[in-house]
C-alpha cells in the first residue's frame, strides 16, 4: 500500500532511503534545513569499508581520550561540559568500550557494511550514475610496531570474517603505489574497501530523486512535531505544516535534538571531522588511513583528499585550526613529497557524524510513536552503511521482512 512518507534530513542516510522508499511506490518529500551542499555527506573521507569492523567505543578508547582531553590537536578530542545528554552519553559510551562488545559488533557492522557496497553498485549501474567509484581497497599505513602489530591483527580479524584481508611491507606497499614516497614500516591492506567522490554521487542521487517525483524542501527547518496517541500527526517547518502516514528521522547529529519534543531518549553527539583538499597531482592511487594520526586520505576525482578527527564538542561548525593543521602535518609525515599550501587549509571544512554510545546506528522504530522510523547515529560510518539503511528503512514502512537483523540497531536498545 503505498504511503505518505516525509523524510526529515536529505544527506546520505536520507536520499538513499528516499531512494528505495520511492521504488516501492511510496509518495515521498525530503526536508532538509541547509542547501544540501555542505555538512559530513560532502566532506567525509569517501569509505566503503567493511574493513571498520571495530565501534568507536573500543577498548582503550575512553582512556585516550581522557588523556588527549586537553590536547586540541589530538585525533580524538572530548570536550568536557556539564550538560546532562553529554554526561549520559559519556556513561553509556564508557560502558560499551568492551571487548565483548566488539566481538558482538564486528559480524553486524560487515553485513550492513558489505551489503552497501553492493547496493552503491547496483544503484550506480541501473540509473546509470556518473559518480566516480573505484575498487582500490585500503591502507592501514603504520610508521610505530605498535601500531603496526594492532592493524596485522585486524586484518587477520577481518579474514576471519570472511573479508579480503593482509599485511604488507614498505616494498609491497611501493609496488602498489610506485608514484608517492610513503614514509611506513608497513601496513595492513583491505582489499575489500571501496572508494568514491561523496559529492558526486549526492549530486546524481539528488537528480535522480526529483526526476522520479520526490519533491526536495531545502533550507526548510522542523521547528515543531505534534504527537496524538502515538503518532505523529504533523511537522511545523520555519514555512508550513506538513501531515504524512509516515516519518523518518534522519537528521544526523539534530536527530536527538528532534527526538526530545518526541520524549525520546536518543544519546547522539555530534563528532566533528575535517576535511582539506588539493587540487595538485599527489601521485596517491591508494585511499589510506594514517594509523598513529587517524587520518584518512582518499584520492577523489580530480583531487586528493585528507580528512580526520573526532571532536566531541557539541552542535557547531567552527573551525579550529590546531585540528586542520595537524591533519596537514599528518600528510606530511607520511607522504614527505606532499605539501599542503595555507590556501588549502584556509579552505577546509567539516561536517558533524552522529555518533551513539556503542558506534551502531539507531535504525527502526521506538515504541513510543508507531509511525516514526529513526535513522541516525552512524558515527564514521555513515557513508558506508547508507545505502543499506536506506533499503532497510523501507522495509520497514513497506512491512516487508529487513534484509538484515535489526535487532542490533533497535532505537531503544539499552547501553
Amino acid at each position: 500500500m503505498s504511503k505518505n512518507v516525509i523524510i526529515i534530513g536529505g544527506g546520505i542516510i536520507g536520499l538513499c532511503s528516499a531512494y528505495y522508499l520511492q521504488k516501492e511506490g511510496h509518495q515521498v518529500t525530503i526536508v532538509d534545513q541547509s542547501n544540501l551542499d555542505a555538512g559530513a555527506s560532502y566532506v567525509n573521507a569517501g569509505y566503503l569499508s567493511p574493513s571498520h569492523i571495530i565501534p568507536l567505543s573500543a577498548p582503550g578508547v575512553m582512556k585516550k581520550g581522557l588523556k588527549w582531553m586537553f590536547n586540541s590537536s589530538s585525533p580524538l578530542y572530548i570536550r568536557p561540559r556539564l550538560e546532562l545528554d553529554f554526561l549520559k552519553w559519556t556513561w553509556a559510551f564508557n560502558k560499551s568500550c568492551s571487548a565483548n562488545h566488539v566481538k558482538k559488533a564486528g559480524p553486524v557492522i560487515r553485513d550492513i557494511s558489505v551489503l552497501s557496497q553492493q547496493l552503491y553498485e547496483e544503484i550506480k549501474t541501473s540509473e546509470n550514475f556518473t559518480a566516480h567509484y573505484d575498487k582500490k581497497g585500503l591502507f592501514m599505513l603504520c610508521q610505530t610496531q605498535k601500531l603496526l602489530d594492532e592493524e596485522l591483527k585486524l586484518a587477520e580479524m577481518a579474514t576471519d570474517l570472511g573479508l579480503k584481508a593482509k599485511g604488507v611491507t614498505p616494498k609491497e606497499i611501493k609496488e602498489l603505489e610506485p608514484n608517492v614516497e610513503i614514509d611506513v614500516i608497513g601496513a595492513a591492506y583491505f582489499e575489500c574497501d571501496h572508494h568514491t567522490t561523496p559529492h558526486e554521487f549526492m549530486k546524481d542521487m539528488i537528480t535522480h530523486l526529483t526526476n522520479c517525483g520526490v519533491t526536495i524542501y531545502t533550507n526548510e527547518k522542523v521547528e515543531d512535531i505534534t504527537v496524538k496517541n502515538q503518532n505523529i500527526s504533523s511537522l511545523k517547518t520555519n514555512k508550513q505544516t506538513l501531515i504524512a502516514d509516515e516519518i523518518i528521522l534522519a537528521a544526523g547529529s539534530w536527530s536527538s535534538l528532534l527526538s526530545k519534543k518526541l520524549g525520546l531518549k536518543l544519546l547522539l553527539q555530534a563528532g566533528k571531522g575535517y576535511r582539506i583538499n588539493t587540487e595538485k597531482g599527489t601521485g596517491i592511487t591508494i585511499p589510506a588511513i594514517l594509523a598513529e594520526a587517524k587520518t584518512a586520505v582518499t584520492p577523489m576525482n580530480g583531487f586528493t583528499r585528507f580528512a580526520g578527527t573526532m571532536e566531541i564538542a557539541g552542535i557547531n561548525h567552527n573551525i579550529n585550526k590546531v585540528r586542520v593543521d595537524a591533519i596537514a602535518d599528518a600528510a606530511k609525515r607520511y607522504y614527505p613529497n606532499v605539501e599542503l599550501t595555507q590556501l588549502e587549509k584556509d579552505d577546509a571544512a567539516c561536517g558533524l557524524r552522529p555518533v551513539s554510545p556503542d558506534g551502531l546506528p539507531y535504525i527502526g522504530k521506538s515504541k513510543k510513536c508507531k509511525n516514526l522510523t529513526i535513522a541516525a547515529g552512524h558515527a564514521m560510518m555513515g557513508w558506508s552503511m547508507g545505502t543499506a539503511t536506506g533499503l532497510l528503512v523501507s522495509e520497514i514502512i513497506s512491512n516487508k521482512k529487513p534484509t538484515l537483523y535489526l535487532n542490533p540497531f533497535h532505537p531503544d536498545r539499552k547501553f
